[in-house]
Parts: C-alpha cells; sequence; structure tokens
C-alpha cells in the first residue's frame, strides 16, 4: 500500500486542501490516502496510494522557488505585475515547467503566506524525510507563517512524542484531523478505521508538540438512529482534546460515495437539515471546559456566522440555533432555500426584502414547501460537492 514512485513525473498539487488553506501553495508529498475506506468520502475512488520520493518533492519545491523569483523580480516596489510581464515570464517557460509557474503565480496573487501539504494524510511519511521537506520549505520561503498538513489519528497516535517535535520545529505548525465522531458505534458504522480514544490520543500528542490543531466535526454522521451518541459521544471527546479549531462539516451523501447505497436502500436514515441544526445545537450544548475557536468555513454549512471562540461566545453560538429552530416551518423552509441558492449566509440576510421576495419567488415557482424542501434542498447541495 505504502508504494514509492521513483520516476519523478513534474510539479504535482493533489485534488483537495482545507477551506482554510484556499490562499496556500499545494506541496503533495504523498498522493492519495492511505486507508482510502471511509464510506461518506470519494475524493480519493479508484487510485492507488503512494509516497513521492523526497527529492522529486525538493525539486518541486525548488522550481516554485525559482519562480517566484522571477515574479518578485518583473514587479513594480508595490509587488504588482503588469499582464504583458507575466506574459513574457511566461513565455520564457518550458513546456514542462508550466504547472509550478501557475501554482507559483497563484501563490504570489495570494500573499505567499502559508503553505499545505499534501494529500490525505502527509504524516505517513517518514519523519526524518518530512523534516528534510520542511527544511527546504523553510529555505526557500524563510517568510511563510504557517506549514499546515492533513493527518490521520491512527498515523499520529503512532509517530514518537520526539519525532512530532522535531517535525514542529522544521516548520509544520498545523495539523487538520477528521474527527467526524466520538462515538466509536458510528465510527466503526462509517469505517473510520480509529476508535474514540485513539483521536483522543492524537489530538493531546499534537498539541504536546506544540502545533495548532484543527478537528473536524461531521454531522449528521450518525444519521437519525445514532444522531444523539454520535453528537454526544463528539463533543465529550472535543473536551478531552481541546483543539486550537473545531470545524463543522456536515455530512453529505453524492452518488461516489459508499453510504449513497446505504442511504437509497433505506438503511441509512439522513438527517434533515433542520434535525443537523438541533445536533449542533446539543453539540455546542455539551462543550465545556475548552478555549477552542469553532469555524463554519464550508459551503455546506447552514450559518456562515456560527462562529466563536469558547468560552466567551458560546451563548451567541447558541442564540443563532436557538433563533432558527424558533421559527415556523414556512420561515425555516425560506432561510434552507436561500442558504443553498446562496442568497443567505446567516440569519439577518433574511430582514433583506430583496432578498427575501427573491428566495419566496424560488419557492412560489418551484413548488417548494415546508414538506418538499429537504429533497430540494439535499438536490441542491449536489452542486457544491
Amino acid at each position: 500500500m505504502n508504494k514509492k514512485d521513483k520516476t519523478y513525473q513534474g510539479f504535482e498539487q493533489g485534488p483537495i486542501r482545507p477551506p482554510s488553506e484556499a490562499r496556500s501553495l499545494l506541496i503533495r508529498v504523498s498522493r492519495n490516502c492511505p486507508w482510502n475506506k471511509c464510506t461518506f468520502c470519494g475524493t480519493y475512488n479508484d487510485t492507488t496510494f503512494s509516497v513521492r520520493p523526497v527529492e522529486d518533492v525538493i525539486k518541486d519545491i525548488d522550481s516554485v522557488y525559482k519562480h517566484v523569483e522571477t515574479l518578485k523580480s518583473i514587479a513594480d516596489l508595490e509587488g504588482r505585475i503588469t499582464q504583458a510581464n507575466l506574459r513574457s515570464a511566461l513565455n520564457d517557460i518550458e513546456q514542462g515547467d508550466q504547472d509550478s509557474f501557475y501554482a507559483a503565480v497563484n501563490w504570489y496573487a495570494c500573499g505567499m503566506e502559508s503553505v499545505f501539504i499534501q494529500d490525505a494524510n502527509s504524516l505517513i511519511v517518514k519523519p526524518a524525510n518530512l523534516i528534510e521537506i520542511l527544511l527546504q520549505i523553510r529555505k526557500c520561503f524563510p517568510w511563510v507563517a504557517r506549514i499546515t498538513s492533513y493527518a490521520r489519528s491512527h498515523t499520529i497516535a503512532r509517530i514518537k512524542d520526539n519525532d512530532l517535535k522535531s517535525i514542529k520545529k522544521a516548520g509544520l505548525n498545523r495539523i487538520h484531523i477528521g474527527l467526524e465522531s466520538g462515538s466509536d458505534l458510528v465510527l466503526s458504522m462509517v469505517k473510520k478505521g480509529v476508535d474514540k480514544e485513539t483521536h483522543i490520543k492524537a489530538g493531546l500528542k499534537v498539541k504536546k508538540a506544540g502545533m495548532e490543531l484543527s478537528e473536524y466535526v461531521m454531522p449528521g454522521l450518525g444519521g437519525r438512529e445514532y444522531s444523539k451518541i454520535h453528537i454526544l459521544e463528539t463533543a465529550d471527546a472535543i473536551n478531552r482534546i481541546n483543539p486550537d479549531f473545531i470545524r463543522l462539516r456536515p455530512l453529505a451523501i453524492p452518488d461516489n460515495i459508499e453510504l449513497y447505497n446505504d442511504y437509497k436502500s433505506g438503511r441509512f436514515e439522513k438527517c434533515t437539515d433542520i434535525m443537523v441544526a438541533e445536533e449542533i445545537l446539543l453539540f455546542i450544548e455539551n462543550l465545556q471546559g475548552i478555549t477552542s475557536v469553532l469555524k463554519s468555513d464550508h459551503i455546506l454549512n447552514l450559518f456562515d456566522d456560527l462562529e466563536g471562540k469558547f468560552p466567551d461566545d458560546k451563548n451567541n453560538l447558541l442564540a443563532i440555533l436557538q433563533n432558527f429552530l424558533a421559527m415556523d416551518k414556512q420561515h425555516q423552509c425560506y432561510y434552507l432555500v436561500g442558504r443553498r441558492m446562496g442568497l443567505f449566509h446567516r440569519l439577518d440576510d433574511m430582514e433583506n426584502q430583496k432578498k427575501m421576495n427573491s428566495v419566496k419567488q424560488i419557492c412560489t415557482n418551484n413548488s417548494i414547501t415546508p414538506d418538499n424542501v429537504n429533497q430540494i434542498v439535499d438536490e441542491a447541495m449536489q452542486r457544491f460537492i
């Protein structure tokens, strides 16, 4: 499974990164996912996992560095580059070097403040190799404020504390972990390949190493049957870890994931958006003694403004959900439609009469009612997956 590709295939970037890393330079250390069995994920379907040779990753970093230096040389005193100068620089690039040039241009335009190490579980790379890569990034881009990576709890839990500290010292200062659930029952059901105690152990190891920790929580993952145990056990895990960030990622069920078959057959009953809001309310109510920051930085989340730091913002977070759940069914329907159509981002948007009228017109034209809104919303969500 953990194969090593010995043939350099040029500069590479993988298929995904966290929304918070949208402005980061993407450096691919490994390809795809070494686990690739989670029933809710189809990102790496029909792919093979491999670790890229260190020398290939170094070539990628050096190539971007070369292009960044070129961009700096053609920029004016304020860092701006004309289209003419950019086209001229591109004309001097060899055909096989264009991908790294475009990556450099995009990163330059984004401010060059952060780097994200790809793909799904970069910490599976041998510590010494990862450290070499991190040191090269720091050598080429010493101004970078943040270097981050995805990692599996199962992998983190097996890394020696001293190795994690050395990786942190070399430059990796934030790790994103897909906790998804704290319920062993739910974790087993979705084939996550890890249990609650390993999640907790891994999270605490990351914090002990001095890195920032983002834990991803997936409301709705337990379905209707295991909704309560999913949320309560997840809140307990988060309380015991106290990560720097809690990032909400509601469950979506596109037709390219294993869970879709259970959903279509009725074996898995999907929670409605109202149920998801109730889950999140219960989740936040049960978060105690933490100083984490809650983030809703994904298009599938119901409320863009459901963000804040514990414990100070807890009551404000609860109020958003309580206000939504206290609405009559028709206004809940309007909000759900407006949110999935991109017109609403927060409850306050419903006070904008122009937007509200547009949503009402959409509902009228498409015969959307509180009775069928869940089906319509599910169809709309597929556009963002």
